[in-house]
């Protein structure tokens, strides 16, 4: 069978984000190789990753300027390893936020220099949501570049112990990624940037079945809030990208289905973040589904993600699986 899916929600975890990971806020980190992902993906019919960083890089509690740094060794890491196989990677840009002229340069260097194919942004950024002030200037310049972001949850320090001890991935993520959306909508931010090609991570977590509250309940504003239709919130909602990592099944899918069409669904896994039976158990739970609604669905592998990511139009799929990086391209 060809390996021709494309993989949207995949995570760079070398030496450079393993820096980041392993400082003082901490965070499990899986192992990652670049080969290591290649065989993941020649085992999962997946042609190419495009990854990304999956937290905030931001000074709070940190040196300085560590967070500029970070983005910047991350970014270079990412252009090397592209150069190596474009055929098998791609990567969102990490920026750092809190220092407007450090994030606008950053998404310059990495998109105008580097050619990354698109931005990281977290669903907060130490418990800052899209409608604040802190991503206005950031959100403008992807706004007016029409570039592709990969909006991912973070875990927001201001509701610390609500998740009873739990990872945050089981309820809290899908919530944060809900309630920075959400809050967006509610503040204008998406009549005021129309242009914004936002994929939201594990198909928008808890967005898909608040739907119908989002769009009728919009009456009880808060006083920032702007005045939306029903249909205006519906036609948001419609166009962002959701992507199916952790999502693939019915519970989650069909919600999706009802807000936005087919045509907006992409592939994507969670490597390595996510354990891999849990990636084969939603791989499994999507292609039963795909398989039943086989015209509508059949773009999610990959037709879809080309109309965003074009330049993997040019890649074959695989029919015989390679692998191998040569050294300079292999993390240790």
């Amino acid at each position: 069978m060809p390996h021709n899916r494309i993989d949207v929600h995949s995570h760079y975890l070398g030496e450079a984000a393993r820096q980041w990971l392993s400082g003082p806020l901490g965070f499990p980190i899986p192992a990652w190789t670049a080969d290591s992902a290649i065989a993941f993906m020649d085992s999962h019919e997946i042609a190419a990753q495009i990854l990304s960083v999956p937290v905030p890089l931001t000074d709070d509690g940190r040196e300085s300027g560590s967070a500029k740094r970070a983005a910047r060794q991350v970014n270079e890491d990412y252009a090397a390893l592209v150069r190596e196989r474009p055929d098998r990677f791609g990567a969102f840009a990490s920026i750092s936020t809190g220092n407007e002229e450090d994030s606008l340069a950053e998404i310059a260097y990495a998109l105008d220099e580097l050619h990354l194919d698109g931005v990281v942004l977290t669903s907060n950024s130490r418990g800052k949501y899209f409608g604040d002030d802190l991503f206005a200037p950031i959100l403008t310049e992807l706004n007016r570049r029409r570039v592709p972001v990969f909006v991912h949850p973070a875990d927001n320090p201001g509701i610390a112990g609500i998740e009873r001890g739990r990872t945050w991935a089981i309820c809290e993520f899908p919530f944060d990624t809900a309630r920075n959306i959400i809050d967006a909508i509610y503040r204008g931010v998406f009549a005021k940037y129309p242009d914004l090609r936002l994929i939201l991570a594990h198909c928008g977590g808890a967005l898909p079945t608040l739907g119908w509250r989002i769009q009728s309940l919009n009456v009880w504003r808060a006083p920032d809030d702007v005045e939306l239709t029903e249909t205006e919130i519906k036609g948001i909602l419609r166009n962002f990208y959701y992507e199916i990592a952790l999502a693939g099944g019915r519970q989650s899918l069909l919600p999706t289905l009802d807000i936005t069409d087919a045509s907006h669904i992409l592939f994507g896994t969670d490597f390595p973040a996510a354990p891999t039976p849990a990636i084969d158990e939603n791989i499994d739970n999507f292609t039963e589904l795909q398989t039943q609604r086989e015209t509508a669905l059949a773009g999610v592998d990959r037709e879809n993600i080309l109309e965003l990511f074009p330049r993997f139009a040019a890649a074959p799929t695989l029919q015989e699986p390679r692998t191998g990086l040569t050294p300079s391209c292999a993390e240790s």
